[in-house]
């Protein structure tokens, strides 16, 4: 990974990490929190209770479609300010954290063996937490069967690859390492933040993101590159959305006590 050639202001950098992280996946972590407040303080039994994480915005399909495309869009646009923040007369911040398809087979298939090591032990923590009562029922798709409910549904688990390893990893990896972290503390901030906002679903989501989290900055320092991560985020994204849209009738009825 390529260090900032030209130094900042250590106050500006501070500034940065609070402003876009505020704007994006630390308000989500806010709120990820006030709901599992809520979740634990219900009568009902978090196993009990279930979250979407793709849900309709209207009940008219054109206009759900235009919701749809127009939340994943503005949702780019903290992408685009946190790597415009990262560049400078030097190098541009895509460059800078590796934001780059070439060379394409070897991002391709560093993406795919991390999605092999995250999303199969990712799969059975999710189960184990369902069964142990520490993770809400998640549905991964709550939209309708129209013509675009799959390319909105691999849009959106492109966003999700952007706008989290983007933000989570290249940029404040980056400004941190700028800051003279070490890079335990660096994996380690970076790691819980990823499981925080992921806590609205449960303890184990929170525990399986903070590993995930922790593998990914080390294959980030290992390859100084965020597209492998990129790939990895959106095969296991499309793999739960789309997968889940075509399978949930039998996912519920072969595994009724982890899917409902």
């Amino acid at each position: 990974m390529t260090s900032c050639d030209l130094p900042r202001p250590r106050a500006r950098l501070i500034a940065e990490i609070w402003i876009i992280i505020g704007l994006t996946l630390g308000k989500s972590a806010v709120y990820a929190v006030l709901s599992f407040l809520n979740t634990i303080t219900n009568e009902a039994s978090i196993a009990s209770q279930s979250t979407a994480l793709n849900t309709s915005s209207s009940d008219k399909p054109w206009l759900d479609l235009a919701y749809q495309l127009v939340a994943i869009g503005f949702a780019l646009v903290p992408v685009a300010l946190a790597l415009y923040l990262l560049g400078d007369r030097v190098m541009p911040g895509w460059a800078r954290i590796g934001l780059t398809w070439s060379p394409a087979l070897r991002n391709t298939g560093r993406g795919v063996l991390l999605t092999a090591v995250i999303g199969i032990p990712g799969l059975a923590l999710y189960a184990v937490g369902r069964l142990a009562g520490i993770t809400l029922n998640v549905v991964a798709s709550d939209l309708g069967a129209y013509w675009w409910t799959v390319p909105v549904l691999l849009l959106s688990a492109l966003k999700a690859g952007l706008v989290e390893e983007v933000i989570v990893v290249g940029f404040l990896v980056t400004r941190l390492r700028q800051l003279d972290w070490r890079w335990p503390a660096v994996a380690l901030t970076s790691a819980l933040l990823r499981g925080s906002y992921h806590l609205y679903q449960g303890v184990g989501a929170f525990l399986g993101n903070a590993v995930m989290g922790l593998v990914f900055v080390w294959a980030y320092r290992r390859w100084g590159r965020v597209t492998p991560l990129i790939v990895a985020h959106f095969l296991l994204d499309a793999f739960s959305f789309v997968g889940y849209a075509l399978l949930a009738p039998w996912l519920t009825a072969t595994f009724p006590g982890v899917f409902s």
